[in-house]
């Protein structure tokens, strides 16, 4: 039996950022890389085109891995984009930024499923959460240091809100609404009860 030799990873000579967001698109992207080879760039390297928070000028609030960004194109527009690279001989990399995602915006479904269920959530494995940290009564909870002060002080200052949306409650903070775990409702209810 022979051995099996496997291709030679691609190694780019030179690269060339784009910063794409709704300002600067895959249409637009596609229209520069005659430009772009012309000046004998081998590899586009693209900021991160996946779903990202509305309005994200730089991609890194990522609210869905699996899909692209709306705001940046199209299924069709994306793949028009490669077919012009592989036109030209060029390759693509991609900064999917595995490391970044936004978690102020219940557009980001996982995070705010995490938030609401815990460990059990389907996503909980997505996330590098630790569930049993040294302080034994944060077991199985998720900090989240954004308050910008100390608890008590936010509390009194009314800047905390409990609101009730769509059949669920959330915890609302300016903009922010973070999702109260099912199991404190009967809390709440019992609270508002008496």
């Amino acid at each position: 039996m022979g051995q099996q030799v496997l291709p030679s990873a691609r190694i780019p000579s030179a690269t060339y950022r784009l910063q794409f967001n709704a300002g600067f698109t895959f249409d637009d992207a596609r229209q520069m890389v005659g430009y772009l080879n012309d000046l004998g760039i081998s590899d586009l390297y693209a900021s991160s085109y996946v779903a990202a928070k509305q309005g994200s000028v730089h991609g890194y609030d990522v609210v869905n891995q699996t899909v692209l960004n709306r705001e940046v194109g199209t299924e069709e527009s994306h793949l028009a984009l490669v077919e012009e690279l592989q036109r030209f001989g060029m390759g693509h990399i991609l900064d999917f930024v595995p490391n970044h995602m936004c978690i102020e915006s219940s557009e980001n479904v996982w995070w705010m499923d995490v938030l609401e269920n815990g460990m059990s959530s389907p996503y909980a494995h997505f996330f590098d959460i630790d569930w049993e940290p040294v302080k034994k009564q944060l077991t199985g909870k998720v900090l989240l240091p954004f308050l910008g002060d100390q608890y008590g002080i936010v509390l009194e200052k009314g800047d905390l809100h409990l609101i009730f949306r769509e059949g669920a409650f959330y915890i609302e903070f300016y903009q922010v609404q973070i999702p109260v775990e099912p199991k404190s409702y009967l809390q709440i209810l019992r609270h508002r009860l008496e």
